[in-house]
């Protein structure tokens, strides 16, 4: 008996990595990320500080802090000792540093244009390229400068003379940041923007449809028809229905395509009835959201159909021939026989179905990309487009992996829905008999 459980661990052991490392690993991380600002902006590493004009308008806005903002937004140019030592090293000739040391050592200047005013006027006069380099030497601003740490930034805002009381160094901290920080403001963005409401709606409308539509209601016709059909006849059409599942999805939907342009099949159809050739895939709203749902429909009908055959054909044929002797007509057949001996199939269907379909997007992404304008953008597609691909360049992990948690919650919730719809307790209970 121990050495049967030894075995037993021993052979699960593969599994149970496979499904923490494929599975709870990127769920965990998933979560983990949700909560962060993670972008492309501010890179997945840490990041430095910088006095950015976005981050002085984040002090006026944000911290409310104008004047603050100000001060720091104003340039001063200062004739120091420091300057001077760099520009010697920098190989300035000794007559302009000793100019400057003797003649304007500790003048402050507003502007670079009167900074360089008054050095293209030294005895010594610089040539262009130097006046621009002698004048950046004294450049005491901190706009655009970036400083590697915290410390650093503060030491430069104390070189130009600016002294900052705790709460002001902790705002500038705050808005100078670059790099990734915890945050709650992916939710509370998420149930603000209008977009978040189209995507939810989309999703409802994709998943509601397409589940009865096809991968249900479609599957269990084909699956009772075929039933009853001869066992060659109904091994072609099950075998004909198989052929979206096997088609390589860019092959697949590039069929479609050809179906719905401008210039494909319907169009020349339509053509002699006086209909003017358009691309139906993407003309309305309406007429994408109908290939969006026939596209993945034909898909997902062909595994809720093989289910469905074979637990049509695990049913007793008994029970059939008892219900012919008693009269039943097919209709009563399928009612009192087929769907009660079908609960356990159709939860299963239902359920994997829908958590499918909650986070499938790739069909969509080929087909319609999520049009026109957006009607057809789905969650995950839309979780796709913010994190991974979209338009802006800026990839917005942080909240691509806050819109990715949703679904899981949401996959979650609907699973136990399902499970308490269908008495999950009941379907799995041990028969009288055993009890």
């Amino acid at each position: 008996m121990t050495s049967s459980r030894t075995l037993g661990f021993f052979l699960i052991t593969p599994a149970v990595i496979i499904i923490v490392m494929l599975f709870l690993v990127p769920v965990v991380l998933t979560a983990v990320f949700a909560f962060t600002n993670m972008s492309t902006a501010t890179g997945i590493s840490g990041g430095a500080y910088q006095m950015s004009p976005t981050a002085l308008q984040e002090l006026r806005d944000r911290y409310d802090m104008p004047e603050l903002a100000k001060r720091l937004s104003e340039s001063e140019y200062v004739i120091d000792e420091p300057g001077l030592a760099a520009l010697g090293k920098a190989g300035i000739e000794a007559g302009i540093l000793a100019d400057l040391r003797q003649g304007h050592l500790g003048e402050t200047f507003s502007t670079r244009r009167d900074a360089e005013r008054v050095i293209r006027n030294l005895d010594h006069r610089p040539s262009t390229p130097e006046l621009k380099q002698i004048s950046e030497q004294f450049n005491r601003s901190i706009v655009n400068a970036r400083f590697d740490s915290k410390a650093a930034l503060f030491a430069g805002i104390d070189s130009i003379g600016i002294r900052l009381t705790a709460r002001e160094q902790a705002a500038v901290a705050g808005a100078t940041y670059t790099g990734w920080g915890w945050t709650v403001e992916n939710f509370s963005r998420m149930a603000s923007i209008p977009s978040t409401s189209r995507s939810l709606r989309n999703t409802i409308i994709y998943v509601a449809c397409t589940l009865t539509l096809f991968n249900v209601g479609f599957a269990m016709v084909l699956a009772i028809t075929t039933f009853y059909m001869p066992e060659r006849t109904a091994g072609f059409f099950r075998g004909l229905w198989l052929l979206p599942r096997i088609s390589p999805p860019v092959l697949y939907v590039l069929l479609w395509k050809w179906l719905a342009w401008d210039t494909g099949f319907l169009s020349l159809f339509l053509a002699p009835f006086g209909i003017s050739s358009r691309n139906w895939l993407l003309d309305s709203g309406v007429n994408a959201w109908i290939f969006v749902v026939l596209i993945n429909g034909f898909v997902g009908a062909s595994m809720g159909m093989l289910i469905f055959s074979s637990a049509l054909q695990a049913i007793p044929k008994s029970l059939f021939y008892a219900s012919d002797v008693d009269g039943a007509n097919r209709r009563q057949q399928i009612w009192h026989i087929v769907l009660p001996q079908l609960r356990w199939p159709i939860l299963f269907v239902t359920c994997y179905q829908t958590l499918s379909l909650l986070t499938s997007f790739d069909l969509i992404l080929l087909s319609t990309n999520g049009g026109p304008g957006g009607s057809t953008e789905v969650w995950a597609l839309a979780t796709y487009h913010t994190a991974l691909n979209n338009y802006a360049g800026n990839l917005e992990y942080g909240y691509g992996a806050a819109m990715a948690l949703v679904l899981v919650v949401v996959g979650v919730v609907l699973s136990l829905f399902y499970l308490r719809l269908f008495n999950y307790r009941a379907l799995v209970s041990k028969p009288l008999i055993e009890q």
